[in-house]
């Protein structure tokens, strides 16, 4: 992982830009004090707020990390901060509608869309920046790559439909949640914290049956985040099961048919 990829947390910046907030330990101003040094930083901060924060940390002393942490075979990070965000953030927080021009999948590009911004998000499954926003003309839900967006800009939007159309996205949003009911292994109970963690960016609950000794985790998520939420499992390996979500089921059956394939197994 990019280590001033903690910076863009979104509620992170979100403080710093407008806050003026500053990390309170000895460990974390030495932190940010080395992370500022990222080339990243001169996009992620305006040059007041960035000039500001290195001024506070003067004094400190940077972390040196160069020497002690070694990354091997990462991938190539794709975005780490992009220049809309902090445009897009403020548009949102004032119910601000848009006029957007993006590329499309195929080639070419659509102009001038009035659209309502609803939220950024990192995909850490693709590692890029998304922007949701319903689009006004064709009533629908979007979701866009913020590589993709050529221009975006303020529109109109009248004060009594923004209520309207924020409840329309809501029930939208309802319509692309699924569920999955996911099992751990008796034998690794006492890891539940571990397996908890790993699904740490998911809605979930847990219930346990004192008869079976099982813990069950109900998981929550959005449709285009279902092979995210494999990956989170197949990373736990035999410590769990998928007991009830058809689309994983089969996703997991097909991937371990191909692996089997590879391997010269039937």
């Amino acid at each position: 992982m990019n280590p001033f990829e903690k910076i863009f947390n979104f509620q992170i910046i979100s403080r710093l830009d407008e806050a003026g907030s500053l990390a309170l330990t000895a460990q974390e101003r030495s932190w940010l004090k080395r992370m500022l040094l990222h080339p990243a930083a001169g996009e992620a901060f305006t040059p007041g707020t960035l000039g500001t924060l290195n001024s506070l940390l003067e004094a400190e002393a940077a972390t040196e990390i160069q020497d002690i942490i070694i990354e091997k075979a990462a991938n190539r990070e794709r975005q780490v901060y992009h220049p809309h965000l902090r445009t897009l953030r403020r548009m949102i927080m004032q119910d601000q509608a848009i006029l957007i021009t993006h590329q499309i999948k195929h080639g070419g590009e659509k102009a001038d869309q009035n659209g309502f911004p609803h939220k950024l998000e990192y995909n850490m499954y693709k590692r890029e920046w998304y922007l949701q926003w319903y689009c006004l003309r064709q009533r629908s839900l979007m979701s866009t790559k913020l590589r993709n967006i050529i221009s975006i800009e303020e529109g109109n939007l009248p004060d009594h439909r923004v209520q309207d159309v924020k409840a329309r996205i809501s029930r939208l949003l309802e319509g692309l949640k699924e569920h999955a009911w996911i099992q751990v292994m008796p034998v690794y109970n006492r890891e539940l914290s571990r397996i908890l963690t790993a699904f740490s960016c998911f809605d979930k609950s847990v219930t346990f049956d004192e008869a079976s000794g099982i813990y069950r985790i109900k998981v929550t998520y959005m449709r285009d985040d279902s092979e995210f939420l494999l990956s989170r499992i197949r990373f736990l390996g035999l410590r769990v099961k998928i007991v009830e979500g058809g689309q994983l089921k089969r996703r997991m059956r097909q991937t371990a048919e191909m692996a089997l394939e590879r391997y010269g197994e039937s």
